[in-house]
């Protein structure tokens, strides 16, 4: 397994890369680079963006979210959703060229839909963390999308895929979902579809590609059911369908929980580490929505800094011990 960091384009500096060097990092995910050319993201903007993250001995792992105006138009399955599905397709034949391998995206109406923020502590020692709480949220009126029901957003799922799907096979790029996070069924009058288990397989059985699978947030995985976090990394490493990791951990689970640091929440992370090694998964593991402590900065690099150490020494100490 290899340790990641997630960096939105701002962030993608010489001081942050050498932060990641520091921290044992060897592979990148983009989250949502806005590297476009005529909508789709640009094969030169790619290619000198790698190049950039390269010259630190770091890999470009992965792409995480299409920075397109096209893309609410391909879930809301508006007018111009074919013309959102060719900048998709073009941009994932662009990756493939210059050899970024992942796609990861988050096929939901309600954009990233944390529906929390950092600001108010509640964490170990009053570290900000998130928070998410169904009561506080049930009674808010329907988004400017609804009403639209599950099955509607599988359609629309399938529609997206049975295109895109083939381009990504061609161009040996491989597309990663993200579950619902929080795992509601619906919200504000507004279906989700990855919200369990039994929901993430049959996303993968949608369209069966060994290039169609997930971007397994665990903590989102978690939300479902923390004590049955375990059984899927197995259920969905044995079919090498976890293209990559976000490795975080929560206490509680859906409809109330927070977002805790690492070695603290309710899901066993070595034996998670463990379970995804014994799985035969050998990607990419990510810190996600690391707390923020004391005089943190806003890319989090106090909170995300235990993290990384944390998973960095479970990795070693698995690999000793096996």
């Amino acid at each position: 397994m290899h340790l990641g960091l997630k960096f939105k384009l701002p962030d993608l500096t010489e001081h942050n890369l050498r932060f990641a060097q520091q921290l044992s990092v060897t592979h990148i995910v983009l989250h949502s680079p806005s590297l476009l050319e005529n909508g789709a993201l640009g094969y030169d903007k790619l290619k000198q963006t790698r190049e950039f993250i390269e010259s630190f001995g770091l890999q470009w792992a992965a792409i995480e979210s299409l920075a397109t105006k096209h893309w609410p138009a391909i879930v809301e399955a508006g007018p111009q959703r074919d013309a959102g599905i060719e900048n998709a397709c073009i941009s994932i034949e662009n990756m493939g060229k210059v050899g970024i391998p992942i796609l990861g995206y988050y096929f939901s109406l309600r954009g990233g839909g944390h529906w929390r923020a950092y600001d108010n502590g509640g964490g170990r020692g009053d570290a900000d963390i998130k928070s998410f709480d169904f009561d506080r949220i049930k009674n808010a009126p329907p988004g400017r999308e609804a009403p639209v029901s599950v099955e509607e957003m599988w359609e629309r799922l399938a529609y997206f895929l049975e295109r895109v799907v083939p381009v990504a096979e061609q161009n040996e790029v491989k597309l990663a979902a993200h579950p619902n996070d929080p795992p509601a069924e619906m919200m504000m009058g507004v279906g989700n579809m990855l919200t369990s288990h039994e929901a993430m397989q049959r996303h993968i059985d949608l369209v069966p590609s060994p290039n169609n699978g997930l971007e397994f947030c665990q903590g989102t995985v978690a939300e479902m059911g923390p004590d049955e976090t375990i059984e899927a990394i197995r259920r969905f490493a044995s079919q090498d369908k976890i293209f990559y990791v976000h490795f975080r951990n929560v206490r509680g689970q859906f409809p109330k929980f927070d977002e805790v640091f690492i070695d603290e929440g309710d899901v066993n992370m070595i034996a998670a580490l463990k379970a995804y090694k014994d799985a035969g998964y050998d990607g990419i593991i990510t810190p996600d929505h690391s707390p923020r402590v004391v005089d943190d900065t806003p890319y989090h690099h106090r909170g995300r800094a235990f993290a990384l150490g944390y998973i960095r020494a479970a990795m070693q100490a698995l690999d000793t011990l096996s």
